[in-house]
Order: structure tokens, then sequence, then C-alpha cells
């Protein structure tokens, strides 16, 4: 007798929202039952290589559609592996193989435009099929040896009924007794229609029984990547990208391949258009689907190209791989890594052609995926040069929001010029305005913004690029516009004083004049091989210690042409005042580390020095 179990409560509140949520986009019901029926294929077909247990009978594989008008049932059917009790259960009364939580709680996020791609992404598809069904049952029969048929049924109300049932060959078979508002689904020009629509790329025939011609494949079934390129229409290579992807936009960017002689493999890749949700969930996950002789073997294998390119979905079909090929095989099969090199080239090559042709879509790919991108130039050192060339950055030129190149940044450069300048921080609006930038600006010179914290390590591991190294801006010594026997006589003038500041600054390990400042007054910088303050702060945040962070102070530096900094000399050399000229060169101080966008140690002394030398003004102005 069939037993009665209730759903996890999660998967409970999940079906609700599926059943009366997703009502406008019912249709995806037929696809995900589809796609499920193609992978219990797949699963029988590629285990069975390696348990031979599992194989048996000869009939073709194939997912049967079955439409009975007058009876109100559409049901789906496969020849695939099947499952046996414990597996219905697992599979269909608890959680989500891809996790609920995680979808219920995307789910709230998401635009309803998005709702289809959602359910398909999260593993959840089977549970669609309460959007037009009043009852569900799932009839199946495992291909382990010694299985007994299952039967899995429910309304959706909260439990389901598993018990014995008649099933006599391998598969399962998915009727659905369709509600009253659902019954277009049983037309077969809509059931053709759906196929077409979301199934034409599935690789097993999708049959249709019933009607004058009996039975009727109705998906196309050729491998879109096994076709020449001239014979490919822009709008298939999207529709496969959305089928592949489950992404609601078009590509980025669409690449064919096809390696021919001493190895053989085709590929169809896609650059999305922007970063796909399981790669915001699983960072290091793979998008490939690797195919053997048309064979679905796996597309959790993140081999076929290297990480900083994860972002890339498609198909890689080889025919130089075994059929029986196994994941700790592939790790390090010598094949694999040459289709790793071919693809990471294509990629490259065509990220490239992209930048030429349509700026503003590059440019948005930078936005998406530059930081993924990054971490090939430490990660893959055979193409540093080809990553860096790829590289885009807001800069002091452009403003922020306009990006520039690595190439563009060498050909603007001013005659002379040998460093790359740049400046670390979290907003190019606010490094637009930093004071580290005045004296560059003033030159002409441009500096790049990097918002990223990967970007400093893109810059140690490259050095230079083209003969200009980089160099941090708010770090070391900048030399400014100044003549050089002016700027030695300027600093013997203000000797004097910039002792007295630094005895009185003792968190500063000197205090010299600047070179970096035109209109600001003070500026806090790193010694020259030091961790700049956006790093520190960054690693702060990852936990580390003060005694985790490398030693070196920072550097007060003055700028001598100011009239805030002129007035204190004035008064220093005047010897009267020097208390109120401690106090103010601590302002002086204090104000730097706000624009480095640090932290005061003592906020309120800030507060209350400010506010002291607003009464002075304002006692000045009144009397």
């Amino acid at each position: 007798m069939p037993r009665k179990i209730k759903f996890k409560a999660e998967l409970k509140q999940m079906m609700d929202i599926i059943i009366h949520s997703l009502y406008s986009h019912k249709e995806v019901f037929l696809r995900e039952l589809i796609s499920n029926a193609s992978d219990a294929i797949d699963s029988h077909r590629f285990r069975s290589l390696t348990e031979p247990e599992l194989a048996g009978g000869d009939e073709e594989y194939r997912i049967v559609i079955t439409a009975d008008e007058e009876a109100g049932i559409l049901t789906v059917e496969d020849n695939g592996i099947g499952m046996t009790r414990e597996e219905i259960v697992v599979n269909l009364g608890t959680l989500a193989r891809s996790g609920t939580r995680e979808f219920l709680d995307k789910l709230k996020e998401a635009n309803s435009k998005d709702y289809p791609e959602l359910i398909g992404q999260f593993g959840v598809g089977f549970y669609s099929a309460f959007m037009v069904a009043a009852q569900v049952s799932v009839k199946s029969l495992s291909a382990l040896p010694g299985s007994e048929p299952v039967e899995w049924t429910s309304s959706g109300d909260g439990e389901f009924s598993v018990g014995r049932g008649e099933r006599r060959t391998r598969g399962t078979q998915v009727v659905l007794e369709l509600a009253d508002d659902s019954k277009e689904f049983l037309q077969r020009w809509r059931i053709e229609e759906l196929v077409r629509k979301f199934s034409d790329f599935i690789e097993h025939p999708v049959v249709l029984t019933g009607g004058e011609d009996g039975q009727r494949v109705l998906n196309s079934r050729k491998a879109i990547w096994l076709r020449p390129q001239s014979e490919v229409s822009e709008e298939e290579d999207v529709e496969f990208y959305k089928h592949l992807s489950r992404d609601t936009r078009d590509p980025a960017r669409t690449i064919h391949f096809a390696a021919e002689g001493l190895l053989e493999y085709r590929a169809i890749l896609f650059v999305p258009a922007r970063v796909p949700f399981d790669l915001l969930w699983s960072p290091q996950s793979a998008g490939l689907q690797l195919y053997v002789k048309r064979v679905f073997i796996t597309d959790d294998f993140d081999k076929l190209l290297p990480s900083y390119l994860r972002f890339v979905r498609g198909v890689v079909d080889s025919s130089d791989l075994p059929l029986n090929v196994s994941r700790e095989m592939l790790q390090q099969n010598a094949v694999v890594e040459k289709i790793n090199r071919g693809l990471t080239g294509k990629v490259l090559g065509s990220l490239d052609e992209l930048k030429k042709e349509d700026r503003e879509r590059y440019v948005e790919f930078i936005r998406q995926f530059g930081p993924i991108l990054k971490e090939g130039v430490s990660a893959d050192p055979g193409n540093r040069e080809k990553i860096a060339g790829l590289l885009m950055y807001e800069s002091s030129r452009e403003g922020p929001g306009k990006y520039v190149s690595l190439d563009e940044y060498v050909d603007a450069a001013a005659e002379g010029q040998t460093e790359l300048y740049y400046l670390l921080g979290e907003d190019a609006a606010e490094l637009a305005a930093s004071p580290y930038i005045e004296s560059l600006k003033q030159a002409g010179r441009e500096v790049l913004f990097f918002t990223d914290p990967v970007d400093e390590f893109v810059a140690g591991h490259l050095g230079q690029y083209k003969k200009l190294k980089f160099r941090a801006v708010d770090r070391g010594e900048l030399e400014g516009t100044q003549d050089k026997e002016d700027k030695e006589q300027e600093s013997k003038e203000f000797e004097g004083f910039l002792e007295f500041v630094g005895d009185k600054l003792p968190e500063v390990e000197s205090v010299r004049l600047s070179g970096r400042l035109t209109g600001s007054a003070s500026c806090l910088v790193a010694g020259e091989d030091a961790m700049g303050p956006q790093m520190e702060r960054l690693m702060r945040r990852m936990g580390r210690d003060e005694d985790q962070l490398p030693a070196g102070g920072r550097i007060l530096e003055l700028n001598p042409g100011h009239p805030v900094v002129v007035k204190l000399r004035s008064l220093f050399d005047s010897g009267v005042g020097r208390e109120k000229v401690a106090d103010w060169a601590r302002l002086l101080y204090e104000q730097a580390v706000i624009a480095e966008g640090s932290r005061l140690a003592d906020p309120a002394s800030f507060a209350k020095r400010v506010n002291s030398l607003l009464l002075s003004e304002l006692e000045k102005d009144s009397g």
C-alpha cells in the first residue's frame, strides 16, 4: 500500500511560489521535464560504459510525449537510468540538489521575467509540473539489477505517496493530470511549438505519439557545434546559448572553433553579457560541457579552460578522448591540455577582436568580468602580455565611467615618460579628486584608477608594460615640476619647521615637502616599497592582525606653496604661537588621513580642533 510522506517545509514553500507566482510562465514545465529525461538518458549511457551491469537492451534512447486529450493526461517518458524507491523520495520529496534555500532567496531578488531561467538553474524544474497539473505521478524502474518498480504521486498540496509500481522496463514516466486551465498543452501544435522553442538541441529524439502519423520526432537533434559556422545563423547561436546557459540575454560574443589535423575537436563558446548566476554562487564552477563523439561526458570539469576564463559557456566535442574516460583520467590527459591551449588562445583572440570592433560592448565585458580575467596575469605567464593587452581602466584623463586600455595609455604617454602611474582606491570619482594626482594632472600625465583590489597584484606581476614601469602615485617621493636647485633651497628654508612638525606628530615616520601637491595642503604617503593604505584596509577586512601587516609608517608631505603651510611656517619662524602651529599641523595630518580614506584614531579630538579653529575665526569676524 502506498505510504504518504509530507514534503519538507522549504520544498513546500518553494512549490507554492512556483505554482502561484509563475502563472504566466507555465510553458516552461515541458522544457524542464524533457531536460530531466535527457539527463536521465545521459546518466544511463555514461554509467553503463563503466558499469556493465547497468547495460541491457539495445533499444534507441528516446523521450516520448503522449497527449490524451479525452482523458486530459500528458505523459513524458524516457528510457534512462530510472530511480529506486530511495532515490525517488530524496529527489522528489526533500531538498532540490542545487539548494532550495538559495533558489528561494534568489527568486525574491529576481525580476519576474527571470523566473523561468531560475527554475532550471536550481535543479527544481520538476516541480514546475504543478503549474499545469492537478496531480502528478512518477512511475520509474531503476537500471540497477534487482530494482523494483516504484510509483510516486502528489497533487502538490503538501504531501506525496510512494508505493510499489508496475513499470517493467528501465526508465521513468511522468504522468500529468492537467488542470482545466492548462488543457492547451494537450494540443499537438502547442507541444510541437514548445519542443522546437526549448528543446530542439536535445540530442535524443523527442517523439510525439498519436495523431495521423503515429509517431513524430519533434526536435532537430543536430548538434549545432558540429555544423560549419557558415551554416549556423546568428539566431541559432543565440537560441542555443540560451538553451545551454538558461540566460535571458544574448551573449556578448560567440566563438565557433574547429581544430583539425593530429588533434580534432570542435567547440562553440559564448562570452555572456553578464556574470552568470552559477558563477556568483560557485566562483570556481566550470562553464563548458564536454562531449566525446557526441556522447555527453561531463559538465563538471574545469580543465578545458583556465580558471580565469571560467565565465565562458559552451560545448567542446572531441574525437580523440576515450568514451569511458573518468574525471581522474581527464585531469592528466595530454589531449585535454592541448584543447585547453587551443581554446584559450581562441578566446583571448576573440576578446581582442571584440575590443577593437565594439568598444561599448567590450567595456561592459570589462565591468562584468575584468576582475576574473585579471587572475590570468599571475596564473598564466605564457599569455600574460595578451591578457594585459585586454585590460582597461578608468583614468584621470578620461574621467570616471570611461575606460582606457594599457596600449592607449602608452600611446598617450608624454615624451620622455618612463612610468605608468596608478592610484588604488574604491571609487574612481574619489580618486579623480585625490590630492595624490594633482601635480601629474598639471603636467599632463595620466593616472590609471585601480578600483579592484586585485589590480595592485596585476601591476606587481607585470612590473612594466611596453617599457613603462608601473608606479603607485601614493608611495615614495614623486618629482614635481620644480627646478632641482629651487627645490633644494626651499628644503633648507623649511628644514627647522619640518623637524618641529615631525616631533609633534609621532604617528608619522617623517615630514617632507611634496612634489605631488599643487592644490591641497597635505597628504600621507607610504615608502617606495611599502604597502599602501588601500591594501592595508583590505588586509584588515580579511582579518589580518596588526602584527601580520608589513611594518612601515606614513610620511606626511606638505605643499610649500599652499597658503596654510606658508602661514604656519611664518608663525614657526617668528618664534611665537608654536603651540598653535603644532595644533594646526595636527589638523593637516588628520585631513591627510581622511583624504587617503583611512579612519582617524581620535575623531572626537579632531572635531574639537576644527571647532576651536571655527570659533577663533568667528570671533575675529565679530570683533
